[in-house]
């Protein structure tokens, strides 16, 4: 059993990258993990900078940023993979994984994303579970694949920090 008495975990879904290669999450195994929806043109979009110094920070501890676009929230991940691919490199450096755009919410939704709305269903309890409310919601997950947080975009990446060392140590 994982988070909040769901069976499984994180590690039993899959994704493709921004370069279309399909990534199993069980590559993960044994790494704290902090699950991202982006957009490159939303006003939270500069916590890339804020996700890459963490990333950087801890990366050599067994830190993952597993970032996902997603063009739900009013349209503002537009771009195709090699558009959002540029974008991040150019204008933030991004090294982490970057996934292909996907869909949080609605009958098209990501099954790791109903996975974690599932474990970790926001403020408004199982009536919020059934929707990410906008772009840099950030899930947590501990080295044993079981999601220990959420947090919402206006969390900024650096006031995760305290959080994520002691889920490395």
């Amino acid at each position: 059993m994982s988070s909040r008495g769901l069976k499984g975990s994180v590690y039993d879904f899959s994704a493709r990258l921004l370069d279309g290669q399909e990534v199993h999450l069980k590559e993960f195994r044994g790494k704290v993990l902090l699950i991202v929806n982006t957009a490159s043109q939303c006003g939270f979009t500069p916590q890339y900078a804020g996700l890459e110094e963490l990333y950087r920070t801890h990366k050599e501890r067994g830190f993952e940023i597993l970032g996902f676009p997603c063009n739900q929230f009013g349209g503002q991940e537009p771009g195709v993979a090699g558009e959002i691919e540029a974008f991040c490199k150019e204008n933030y450096d991004v090294s982490f994984p970057m996934f292909e755009k996907i869909e949080m919410n609605g009958a098209n939704a990501h099954p790791l994303y109903r996975y974690l709305k599932e474990c970790r269903p926001g403020l408004l309890g199982v009536i919020g579970a059934s929707g990410i409310k906008w772009n840099f919601t950030k899930f947590l997950v501990d080295r044993k694949g079981s999601v220990v947080g959420r947090y919402g975009p206006s969390k900024a990446p650096k006031a995760l920090e305290a959080t994520i060392e002691k889920l490395l140590d």
